[in-house]
């Protein structure tokens, strides 16, 4: 290898040339030039501009920026980066003709290195040739690890490649910049369902979803499953929750379940919760699920017996800010009706959902109808107390249609909803109307009102006290019943 030491453009240069085994076409070459460069300048002024080099090429008198930034680039080790640059010297009448021979030399060096560079890079590219030829033939291991891990990474972008993206995903891909390491992932949530649209969704609620591996988003999922969640459930969980991708069985899912059956939570009732409250797993046990529950006990007054019916009626109850929850309706419904906290508490206790109702949109249009149809602040709140999902159910096809029937067909007064709350609750089509109609074509239905009492039983039952008949007759006609519904409504569409 040629040994430099130099401090080009100004300083004085010396340059001896060694045979190298890595170019033997240079070794001939310096066995030809054994030279000595002394030093060297680059005032065109003392340079003929008619020299030439040995392989016929004008020498010109000027240097050649390109030369030198092409060297700069490449950091050959001839060049010392710690050199400065020396300042322009006069030149003694006597060396002038010296530093012209030299600095023809010069000229013959720099062609030299630049034939050694290219000599150089032609090598290193057969050796590439030959890493990749080794690769296809099965031959990596011989590889160095980084070429081995680069010509895998090289093969997956192909096998991977942005065509393959757009074809799988092309409207994903239109949309984000997709990755092609969330392929694995993607074909995977995509068993559950999941369209490309959703995707979007699921990207744009929490990017990082898409960086889990597939085998943990599996192993996650696969928990959830053993939980109960059904896997029609995984995509609505997914859409809503897609950090729950992130979560680990360990550490969260499993804590999470643990602090849920502590609170009497059977284990059959945990998919049916996971499924409609999937944001638990991100409230922390001990500083969010745990206070929230020693509020429900200390503030509200639920009793600690009652809490796992209570989160299983509403399991959102653990997850919102119940402390602004209770304390609005409490004064709400204390203000309103002057219900005492007792009466709350139950309500709370067997409809924890009301936590969740708009005052505004739910409480005050049921109240009012109440009172609409005659019934007082008292009556009202045995109503609410004995029946509180009565604030859950639509004015216009529930409450008004059921009061109807209560007075003009069964013959009642509204007072008898106190003693017979339920039968708000109850079905016009499936429950009031067919026992009334089956017992009037029996004419076993009595004179005056109709018993609020025979509506409240089991079929069987209502067959044998009230009707006393099978309940398979019972059965025939009310299907009957319900098809005369059904033809009717459809003939009124028809001619309208």
């Amino acid at each position: 290898m040629a040994t430099f030491s130099s401090l080009y453009p100004y300083n004085p240069m010396f340059f001896v040339p060694t045979p190298s085994s890595n170019y033997p076409f240079a070794s001939s070459f310096l066995r030809r030039s054994k030279f000595t460069v002394l030093s060297s300048h680059s005032n065109p002024k003392i340079l003929k501009t008619n020299r030439k080099s040995i392989y016929g090429k004008t020498i010109s008198p000027y240097d050649s920026d390109e030369e030198m930034d092409e060297d700069d680039d490449d950091d050959d080790d001839w060049f010392s980066d710690d050199e400065e640059f020396a300042e322009p010297a006069e030149l003694d009448p006597k060396v002038k003709r010296l530093k012209s021979k030299t600095l023809a030399v010069l000229h013959i060096e720099v062609e030299c290195c630049i034939m050694l560079k290219a000599e150089t890079d032609r090598q290193q590219n057969m050796e590439k040739d030959k890493d990749v030829r080794s690769l296809k033939n099965g031959q990596s291991n011989r590889l160095p690890k980084s070429r081995r891990i680069a010509s895998l990474q090289e093969n997956n972008s192909a096998k991977f490649g942005r065509n393959s993206k757009e074809k799988r995903y092309p409207e994903l891909s239109d949309v984000i910049v997709l990755d092609v390491n969330w392929l694995p992932l993607l074909d995977y949530l995509s068993t559950f369902g999941i369209k490309e649209s959703q995707f979007v969704q699921i990207y744009e609620r929490h990017m990082s979803s898409f960086q889990i591996n597939v085998n943990s988003a599996q192993e996650r999922i696969d928990y959830l499953l053993s939980l109960g969640v059904k896997r029609t459930d995984i995509r609505r969980i997914l859409l809503r929750q897609p950090q729950i991708l992130e979560y680990t069985v360990e550490n969260n899912l499993k804590t999470h379940v643990a602090f849920l059956m502590g609170l009497g939570v059977p284990s059959s009732k945990l998919g049916q919760i996971i499924a409609s409250t999937p944001s638990i797993f991100s409230y922390s046990v001990e500083n969010s699920l745990k206070p929230t529950v020693r509020y429900l006990i200390e503030e509200v007054g639920i009793k600690e017996k009652d809490l796992g019916k209570v989160i299983q009626l509403s399991p959102q109850i653990l997850v919102q800010r119940i402390d602004i929850s209770w304390n609005t309706r409490f004064m709400f419904l204390t203000k309103e009706l002057g219900a005492p906290k007792e009466s709350i508490v139950k309500m709370v206790t067997k409809h924890p959902q009301l936590l969740h109702y708009s005052i505004d949109d739910g409480f005050l249009p049921r109240i009012n109808f109440l009172r609409s149809i005659g019934m007082k602040n008292a009556d009202i709140l045995k109503i609410l107390t004995s029946l509180t999902q009565v604030l859950s159910l639509s004015l216009e096809a529930n409450l008004k249609p059921k009061y109807l029937y209560l007075v003009n067909e069964l013959h009642n007064e509204v007072k008898s909803l106190t003693k017979y709350p339920m039968y708000l609750s109850l079905s016009l089509e499936q429950r009031i109307r067919p026992r009334h109609t089956f017992l009037v074509s029996l004419k076993k239905a009595p004179k005056g009102p109709f018993p609020l009492g025979s509506l409240v039983p089991t079929d069987e039952a209502f067959c044998q006290q009230w009707a006393g008949t099978t309940l398979d007759k019972y059965l025939a006609f009310r299907q009957r019943l319900l098809l005369k519904k059904f033809a009717d409504k459809y003939d009124k569409n028809v001619k309208r």
